[in-house]
């Protein structure tokens, strides 16, 4: 059965979609969690993260430029290297990226509510669902706002937050740390990397969204360069901040380093105003990751590996019911989920499993496809592996669980379709995952 989406989306609303998507998860929330493995590593692990997403980012925009289709690496994988690695991309898409949007939706909860945010989170939840439902169009819109909102008080916290002064040298603590860095350092860094990759992560919706965006192969490289580009900068502004006048201790102990920040400012007034930005900022991510997930279910159901009631669309030509299905499972996380790093870290394990096989994939496209060298892609590969293996073990342990269920799910979905008529496919390859080599 095919999809029916309409390619409305122009490159800046993309830009637009990947932005907010980063900023929501970036800037309120990786950075705590990272500072505590990291310490003043912390700009080393934000290098090889933005370098990771600028590696992914490329894999993503070459193989959407060729294949634009909703549901990302996962049509990538089918494409290119056969049913299951493209099936295992989609189900640890799905998973990391739930466990995010549970997380996005206590983020917005905790700032809005501090002293009880569970209650709260459904229906953050419940309203973000709403405005996805009601069409992708209405939901760049929505993103833009928030966006613009969100880089005016940052921009606020910014100039305020310059006027102080450095509590802690920056240069010195980090050439002392390159001068005694061991392997505990190395390890502690990594491990940052992979968990402020969880704040790069969000440019996936432009690839998501593939089928969705007007003049793709122009479009989607563009728009993912940007938006990484663009989070990477603020990213380095508030690294810098936050080690310079908090220091990496004070940054890991509290779970609003932001708010910290502007505390010790001459402005502490505007503590409300980023609260408020904060919760924003969470819910636009929010957003658009529902928006991601429910395209990537869609073209799983499309393809056969999920229940057929997933590729259905509304009036509106959006999947609604798998939006739906998705925002109920979020909110059963958001009731049992032990910690915000926790789903951070979970978030991370399927998201890096999810590039890995886009790397892999990039590496299948002959010459005549391939916008960028293949060394990036090799890099790209090798770092999500490094990454996952660098997590804590317990995200390790229970990540690996997620994927096995899949597996088994994915064995006895395929004994029952056996007895049935399978799904028609749109396959853009004549064989999948039989391509003809480089020259």
């Amino acid at each position: 059965m095919a999809s029916e989406l309409a390619r409305v989306l122009t490159a800046k609303q993309a830009v637009v979609i990947g932005l907010g998507s980063m900023l929501g998860a970036g800037v309120f929330a990786a950075f705590a969690p990272a500072a505590a493995v990291a310490g003043w590593a912390l700009p080393l692990s934000l290098v090889l993260a933005a370098a990771v997403a600028f590696a992914n980012g490329t894999a993503s925009a070459q193989l959407a430029a060729r294949y634009p289709k909703a549901g990302g690496s996962y049509i990538y994988g089918r494409e290119k290297l056969g049913a299951w690695p493209g099936f295992f991309a989609g189900w640890a898409f799905t998973i990391g990226k739930t466990a995010s949007l549970a997380a996005m939706g206590l983020v917005a909860a905790t700032y809005l509510h501090p002293s009880n945010p569970r209650p709260v989170a459904p229906g953050i939840l419940a309203f973000v669902t709403i405005i996805a439902c009601l069409g992708v169009t209405r939901t760049a819109r929505a993103t833009a706002v928030i966006v613009a909102i969100v880089l005016l008080v940052l921009g606020c916290v910014f100039l305020t937050a310059f006027e102080l002064p450095a509590a802690y040298p920056f240069w010195s603590h980090v050439t002392e740390l390159a001068a005694t860095a061991d392997g505990t350092t190395v390890r502690g860094m990594a491990q940052g990397a992979a968990l402020l990759f969880f704040a790069f992560a969000g440019y996936a919706r432009i690839a998501t969204m593939g089928e969705e965006i007007r003049d793709p192969a122009s479009s989607i490289p563009a728009a993912t360069h940007q938006s990484i580009g663009l989070a990477a900068v603020i990213y380095a502004v508030i690294t810098y901040l936050l080690l310079t006048r908090l220091g990496p201790e004070a940054t890991a102990a509290t779970d609003m380093p932001i708010a910290s920040l502007v505390d010790l400012t001459r402005f502490d007034r505007i503590g409300i105003v980023l609260s408020a930005t904060a919760a924003l900022a969470a819910t636009g991510a929010l957003l658009a990751l529902i928006v991601g997930i429910s395209r990537t279910l869609l073209a799983m159901s499309c393809h056969g590996d999920l229940p057929a009631f997933f590729a259905r669309t509304n009036r509106r030509q959006v999947p609604a019911l798998a939006t739906i299905v998705v925002a109920g499972v979020v909110a059963a996380l958001m009731v049992f989920l032990p910690s915000i790093t926790t789903a951070i870290g979970f978030s991370s394990f399927g998201v890096l499993l999810y590039y890995a096989i886009a790397n892999a994939s990039a590496l299948r496209q002959p010459a005549a496809e391939r916008r960028y060298p293949r060394v990036l892609h090799i890099f790209g590969l090798l770092a999500c592996l490094g990454l996952v293996a660098s997590l804590p073990v317990t995200s390790i342990v229970i990540g690996a669980g997620v994927v096995v269920v899949g597996s088994i799910y994915r064995l006895v979905w395929l004994g029952l379709m056996t007895h049935r008529k399978p799904p028609r496919v749109e396959t853009m390859e004549l064989e999948p995952g039989k391509d003809t080599q480089d020259e």
